[in-house]
């Protein structure tokens, strides 16, 4: 998988980029994350002699992204090569889910717009941009920290990336519940013992048991989830 990050600080990117399962994936060659700084596309003038923002037409605060810059580095790249999605990041996109997660992480090329200031033109968004994502309902001060997410998110199902390769498939969220509590040695720590039933042997007990646990906690956490979750299950039964 290649993943192309456009944006206006790749140095924020970076050191995440070099380290735990996204580092290893990197240096493997399972993965692939080429940074592009938007700078090296500015316009002359400005402030600092180099734009890539200017004020947002009919008023308002804040800086919009002007789209000169974003077009000269995503029409580079789509003429290099096939990309399946191009995605912006966005607080007013799509919320990102495990889901779209499993998604993406079946394409091959992709390229993600990590947005600052105000965002970016909108002409930008109708003309190059085939998906918009949000990492939830808050504002950020750009698409760095979001591109991150997504990036870790989806590398992190590709195979081989994790030791297990099972590892992934019950993580939350896969199965549309939360986790349920996990344990290791010791058996007893400041008075609190792992259950019983994990140190039983039996299997299908436990797994019973996390089932029951995630449901729980599923129910007393996220009723959104839980009611979405029961829902599928009768129809499935049904």
């Amino acid at each position: 998988m290649r993943i192309d990050v456009i944006c206006l600080f790749p140095h924020l990117l970076t050191p995440f980029l070099q380290e735990g399962v996204i580092g290893k994936a990197l240096a493997s060659g399972k993965a692939a994350v080429h940074l592009h700084n938007l700078f090296d596309d500015a316009l002359p003038g400005g402030r600092h002699k180099r734009q890539v923002d200017d004020y947002p037409y009919g008023g308002g605060a804040g800086m919009i992204l002007r789209p000169e810059p974003l077009a000269a580095v995503l029409d580079r790249l789509l003429a290099a090569r096939r990309y399946d999605e191009v995605i912006y990041l966005t607080a007013d996109g799509e919320v990102f889910t495990q889901g779209l997660a499993n998604e993406l992480s079946l394409r091959r090329n992709l390229i993600l717009i990590c947005g600052r200031y105000k965002g970016i033109d909108q002409r930008i968004r109708d003309l190059y941009v085939t998906r918009e994502l949000s990492i939830g309902d808050y504002v950020i001060s750009g698409g760095e920290p979001a591109a991150a997410v997504v990036i870790d998110a989806v590398v992190r199902l590709l195979p081989g990336v994790l030791g297990d390769e099972t590892a992934a498939l019950s993580d939350s969220f896969q199965d549309g519940l939360l986790d349920p509590p996990w344990y290791t040695r010791p058996p007893e720590f400041k008075g609190l013992q792992v259950p019983d039933v994990l140190l039983s042997g039996n299997h299908p007990a436990i797994e019973q048991w996390r089932l029951e646990q995630a449901m729980k906690k599923t129910r007393q956490r996220r009723p959104d989830l839980w009611k979405r979750w029961e829902t599928s299950h009768k129809e499935r039964k049904e």
